[in-house]
């Protein structure tokens, strides 16, 4: 509890200093709680529960109530801060160097992820970031004119510098907290100059006017942006609630809408031949092996096991390789040389992901199969035997449904894991190959989960739009749940039928 509460403490300390009320008071109410619950003797039962509870509504609930936030948001690449920051992003980002400022001994500093840069002005070092203002850091060491050491802060290096370099150049950090006394930037590195914005903001008419060509561009509080009479909106916005709009543009906009219902389409067939397939195979196996004529049969599940064993990120990365249409071990050795295109033409990559899966999922399901199938008892296979039912006779009116009660439920969970497994897309196919008729990143392979991803720009191959992944997320949770809600219940009523 002392490890509990000195965690606590630090999160309610840094969530006080950024004014995140919201977390502050979650973690508030439930630091009270948990302390309550150890340190009485009322709730004894309530000590085992609350590790998992808390770990559950933050890992679960938590982000399901904040995925469902961020969809009715606009949310995304230009539209990430509050109005008052994307306000002060806009002043210092349409900036330039002032004529006949001075110039300032300056080093490139990193504070946790933020930029910065640390300024020898006249022998006072003074240090800050794109959001976080120059302030005087007492401590800090100057070796002539050049600053060594800037306590609360990591001097990057000549490799870290040009590693970043295109972001330094872009990088402004303000004088002070009023925007118009400008900033400093730098084109070198090492030297600094004060710019001053080329824009200014006029709080009476709530808009950002243009001091060259007099342009005025109003706040739109419905899209988030700075819009002018003509239609032009400045580049950076901030994020505001838009509704259903979101929804509305994953089925209505051509954009989405179509490769979306494609890719809908192919997710459930995948979801669903996924499971089909690792099944039957895996029951196929566990049959054989469950067969007590069989000799070596431990030996076989072993050997069969192995690609469970294997991890499935490493599976995918390898076939891929291998299914390679020129060097690939499957063109070269098992078709003779033959250049067949398994990932690059929609079918042949849509069976490329099947095969793949069917090989990484098959050791499961034959698990599972021979453990339901040493539980169903063998009187009843011996008395359709005695009655002159057949092999196959058996199997379908006796194995197979007592086995599908069994692992009715596992299968459903495979249904939810296949729907969402995004390692074997991104791995093997990274969702190609790509429509040539849609206008965002998405491809033939591409199931809900991978064009999320896409979506969201976390890719690089799109501009980042979390509030339409978000929506399309929630989409895929409803999907889910729901089918899973049916499956269930059925799964229910056949086993209080065979009862």
């Amino acid at each position: 509890m002392a490890l509990v509460d000195a965690l606590g403490l630090y999160i309610l300390s840094q969530t006080f200093n950024a004014h995140s009320w919201v977390i502050f008071g979650i973690t508030l109410v439930v630091l009270i709680v948990v302390n309550i619950i150890y340190f009485t003797h009322w709730s004894i039962p309530a000590k085992y529960l609350t590790p998992g509870l808390v770990f559950l509504l933050i890992f679960q609930v938590f982000v399901i109530l904040y995925t469902g936030y961020i969809a009715f948001t606009n949310y995304g690449n230009q539209h990430m801060l509050s109005k008052e920051a994307a306000t002060n992003a806009i002043l210092l980002n349409s900036s330039e160097r002032v004529k006949g400022s001075p110039t300032y001994p300056l080093v490139v500093v990193q504070k946790g992820a933020d930029l910065g840069f640390a300024i020898n002005n006249d022998g006072i070092v003074q240090a800050g970031t794109a959001t976080s203002p120059l302030e005087d850091v007492p401590g800090a060491t100057i070796s002539g004119t050049s600053i060594t050491d800037v306590p609360g802060y990591t001097v990057l290096t000549q490799q870290q510098i040009i590693a970043n370099q295109q972001a330094i150049q872009q990088l402004k950090v303000p004088i002070s907290q009023d925007a118009s006394e400008g900033a400093i930037g730098t084109q070198t590195a090492t030297m600094g100059y004060v710019f001053k914005s080329t824009v200014r903001y006029d709080e009476a008419q709530d808009a950002i006017i243009d001091n060259k060509t007099g342009e005025i561009y109003k706040a739109d509080e419905k899209s988030g942006s700075y819009v002018s009479a003509s239609g032009d909106s400045q580049k950076i916005g901030w994020r505001v609630n838009v509704g259903f709009d979101n929804f509305k543009k994953a089925f209505a906009d051509p954009r989405y809408a179509t490769p979306f219902l494609r890719v809908l389409a192919w997710t459930f067939a995948f979801a669903f031949l996924s499971v089909a397939t690792t099944f039957l195979l895996g029951m196929f196996l566990a049959m054989a092996l469950n067969h007590e004529r069989v000799r070596g049969r431990k030996i076989y599940r072993t050997l069969l096991l192995l690609p469970y064993a294997f991890p499935s990120f490493m599976t995918a990365f390898l076939f891929a390789g291998m299914l390679n249409p020129k060097y690939g071990f499957i063109n070269q050795v098992l078709f003779g040389g033959a250049e067949i295109p398994w990932l690059s033409d929609p079918w042949l990559a849509r069976l490329s992901v099947i095969g793949v899966n069917l090989w990484m999922g098959f050791p499961y399901m034959m698990l599972i199969c021979i453990g339901a199938l040493q539980s169903i008892p063998a009187d009843l296979n011996e008395a359709a035997e005695i009655d002159g039912a057949s092999g196959f006779q058996a199997w379908r009116f006796i194995t197979l449904p007592q086995l599908l009660i069994q692992v009715t439920p596992l299968l459903i969970s495979s249904f939810a894991f296949n729907f969402n497994n995004f390692n074997l897309i991104y791995m093997l196919t990274n969702g190609g190959p790509q429509f040539d008729d849609a206008s965002v990143p998405v491809g033939a392979t591409d199931i809900m989960i991978s064009m999320v991803y896409q979506i969201s720009g976390m890719s690089g191959r799109a501009t980042r739009d979390y509030g339409l992944a978000s929506a399309m997320s929630l989409l895929i949770f409803i999907i889910v749940g729901t089918v899973s809600m049916i499956s269930f219940a059925r799964t229910q009523k056949s086993q209080e039928v065979s009862v």
